[in-house]
C-alpha cells in the first residue's frame, strides 16, 4: 500500500462560510497554491482575493475596431462510426514505496493517443457546459481608465463560417454488427404488482459545520499525483461505493492525459471515463488510491467504451455505481451532444454496467436502459443504492434542471427493466401497463420527490442513524445541499447547505464517500476551472 500523500489543503485553507442559511461567504484572503509531499504545486478550489504583491496588469488602449458579424452556415459531415476499442488490461505492478518517485519517467511527455478518430465539428469536452453559478469573476484591484478608442468603422464585415455538423453512420448499417458483442438473450417479462408507498414523517433538517477541503484527489499536486502514475492529467465526478469489504471504488468522468493545462479541461488522451480503488480509512487525510484500472503502464483505461461521435454518443459518464454479491455495477449516462445551454446536455438514454472481475472489465447492458424519450425520459442520471433486498434508483433528465424521480427493483433482477416499480402519488407501480411489451410507461410520470431541480445526485443509506441522505447540486441557488429521510419516497428533510458555488468557483458534483459517519460526511466536488476533483469534509449535527 502506498504511504500517504500529505493534506493538500486543509493546512493552508480555512473553513468557509457554506453555513445552513446558504449566504456565500466574502472571498478570502490570497495564499499561494498548496504543495503535496513531494513539492509539486496543486490548484486551490477556494475563492480568493488577488495577490497584492502582483499589480494588475495595465490594459492596452484599443484601436479602431470594425465589427465583425459571424453567419454560420452548416455543413453535414458523413462519419462512419468505428469499433470499439478493445478491452486491453494490464496489471499495473506495485507502485514505488515513496510515493514521490515517477514509476513510468519514460512516460514524462505523457501518453500519445491522438490516434482515436474524432470526426470533424466534434467537441472534445463539454464547452459551453458550465454550472450555473460559475460566472462569478475573481475580484481585482480596478484598473487606470484607459483611453478613449477612436471611433469604429461602423460597417460591419460580414464572415462565413462552416458549422460542421456530424452524421453519425453506424457501420452495423452497412452490413454485420461489428462495433461489439451481440446482446444475449432479452429478460423475460415481469409483472410486479401495485404496492402501497406512502410518505413518511420527515426528519429535521441536519446542521452543517466546518466545511472545508481535505485535499486534492487529482491531478497535477494531488496527494495521488494521477498525472504522473496514470495519465490522469484532468478529470471530475468521483463516485464512490464499497466494491469490496475494505475497498472504495471510484469512478471519475472524461479524462484527459498529455497536453493538460490549468483552466478547464484540455490536451489529448482523451477517455470518457477512468476507474481507481482506494482502502484508506483515515479520511481526515485524504482520499489516497492504490491503483487505477489499467490498460498499459501508467495509464488509464477508460472503462466504458464510447463512441465519441456528436449527435450519436458523444460520451459515456458514470452516474453511480454499487456491488451486489460479487459483481459490481454502474449507472451511466450516454451523452448524445452537449447543450450551448449551461449546464444541459442531451443524452441517448441512461443505461447499466456490469463488471464480474471487479471492476476491470465491463459490460453495458442491451436492455437495461431508458431512452430518452422526446427528451423527457425521467431517469437518464441516476443514482442507485441497494437497501433491504431492492435496490432504488433516483432519477433525473439530462441536465442539472429537473425533478428527482424515484423507482426499485428486487435485487435479483436488477437487469430486467420490466421488474421495476417507478414510485407514483404514493404507490409502487409496475414499468408499463399492459399490451405494452416495450418497457415503457409510467417511468415518464413517476411523482417528484422534491420541489425545485436537482444535479448530480449522490445518495447513501446511513446505517448507524437509520436514515437516508442524499446530496445534489441546486443550480437555482448556485448550492450543494445535504437532505435526509427515513424512508427512500420522504417526506425528504428541508436542505442544508454543504458549499456555495460563489466560494468554490465552478463547483459542481458532491458525491458522498460510503465510509462517511454520522457526524462527518466526506464528499467530492469537482472544480470546472481547474478541472480536477477535491475531497471535502462537513461535520454534522
Amino acid at each position: 500500500m502506498l504511504r500517504r500523500a500529505a493534506v493538500v489543503v486543509a493546512s493552508v485553507v480555512t473553513a468557509v462560510g457554506a453555513t445552513q442559511g446558504g449566504s456565500a461567504a466574502d472571498p478570502l484572503g490570497w495564499l499561494p497554491a498548496p504543495v503535496n509531499t513531494c513539492g509539486e504545486a496543486g490548484f486551490d478550489p477556494v475563492a480568493r482575493r488577488a495577490n497584492p504583491d502582483v499589480p494588475p496588469p495595465v490594459p492596452e488602449a484599443p484601436g479602431p475596431v470594425t465589427p465583425t458579424v459571424h453567419v454560420p452556415v452548416p455543413k453535414a459531415v458523413p462519419f462512419f462510426v468505428p469499433k470499439q476499442p478493445d478491452r486491453t488490461r494490464v496489471s499495473p505492478g506495485a507502485l514505488p514505496a515513496d510515493p514521490c518517485v515517477n514509476p513510468c519517467p519514460e512516460l514524462a511527455g505523457g501518453v500519445d493517443r491522438t490516434a482515436i478518430p474524432i470526426p470533424p465539428g466534434t467537441p472534445v469536452w463539454p464547452q459551453d457546459s458550465l454550472p450555473a453559478g460559475d460566472e462569478r469573476p475573481a475580484p481585482v484591484v480596478a484598473p487606470p481608465p484607459a483611453p478613449a478608442p477612436a471611433a469604429p468603422d461602423l460597417v460591419p464585415r460580414v464572415r462565413i463560417v462552416e458549422d460542421p455538423e456530424t452524421i453519425p453512420v453506424p457501420l452495423n448499417l452497412l452490413g454485420p454488427d461489428v462495433t461489439g458483442p451481440r446482446p444475449g438473450p432479452v429478460p423475460p417479462v415481469m409483472h410486479p404488482p401495485v404496492q402501497p408507498a406512502p410518505l413518511s414523517r420527515p426528519v429535521a433538517a441536519p446542521v452543517v459545520h466546518d466545511v472545508f477541503p481535505v485535499s486534492q484527489v487529482t491531478g497535477p499536486g494531488s496527494q495521488n499525483r494521477t498525472d504522473s502514475r496514470w495519465q490522469v492529467g484532468g478529470t471530475d465526478l468521483g463516485l464512490m461505493w464499497e466494491s469490496a469489504p475494505g475497498q472504495v471504488a471510484v469512478a471519475f468522468g472524461d479524462t484527459f492525459g498529455q497536453g493538460f493545462e490549468d483552466g478547464g479541461p484540455s490536451g489529448t488522451d482523451w477517455r470518457s471515463n477512468v476507474l481507481a480503488f482506494s482502502s484508506n480509512r483515515d479520511l481526515a487525510q485524504g482520499l489516497s488510491f492504490d491503483s487505477m484500472v489499467s490498460d498499459g503502464p501508467c495509464h488509464a483505461a477508460e472503462v466504458l467504451k464510447s463512441y465519441k461521435v456528436n449527435n450519436f454518443e458523444m460520451t459515456v459518464i458514470p452516474t453511480s455505481g454499487f456491488a451486489l454479491g460479487g459483481r459490481q455495477y454502474l449507472s451511466y449516462m450516454s451523452v448524445a451532444r452537449w447543450s450551448k445551454t449551461p449546464g444541459k446536455w442531451w443524452t441517448a438514454y441512461g443505461g447499466l454496467a456490469y463488471s464480474d472481475d471487479g471492476g476491470q472489465t465491463w459490460d453495458q447492458d442491451a436492455y437495461a436502459r431508458w431512452d430518452n424519450i422526446f427528451g423527457q425520459g425521467q431517469f437518464q442520471v441516476v443514482a442507485m443504492v441497494p437497501h433491504d433486498g431492492y435496490v432504488y434508483m433516483f432519477g433525473t433528465p439530462n441536465g442539472r434542471f429537473g425533478n428527482i424521480a424515484l423507482a426499485r427493483v428486487p435485487q435479483d433482477d436488477v437487469l430486467n427493466k420490466t421488474a421495476y416499480q417507478y414510485w407514483a402519488d404514493g404507490f409502487w407501480g409496475p414499468t408499463f401497463q399492459p399490451p405494452g411489451p416495450d418497457g415503457t410507461g409510467i417511468e415518464l410520470s413517476a411523482s417528484p420527490l422534491l420541489s425545485g431541480v436537482a444535479g448530480e445526485l449522490s445518495v447513501r443509506f446511513d446505517t448507524a442513524a437509520g436514515l437516508w441522505e442524499m446530496t445534489y447540486l441546486d443550480v437555482s441557488e448556485n448550492v450543494i445541499v445535504l437532505r435526509r429521510s427515513a424512508t427512500p419516497q420522504g417526506l425528504w428533510s428541508d436542505p442544508a447547505v454543504l458549499l456555495h458555488t460563489a466560494d468554490y468557483p465552478s463547483g459542481y458534483g458532491g458525491f458522498i464517500h460510503p465510509w462517511s459517519t454520522g457526524h462527518d460526511l466526506y464528499f467530492t466536488v469537482s472544480e470546472y476551472g481547474h478541472y480536477n476533483v477535491y475531497l471535502m469534509h462537513a461535520g454534522i449535527d
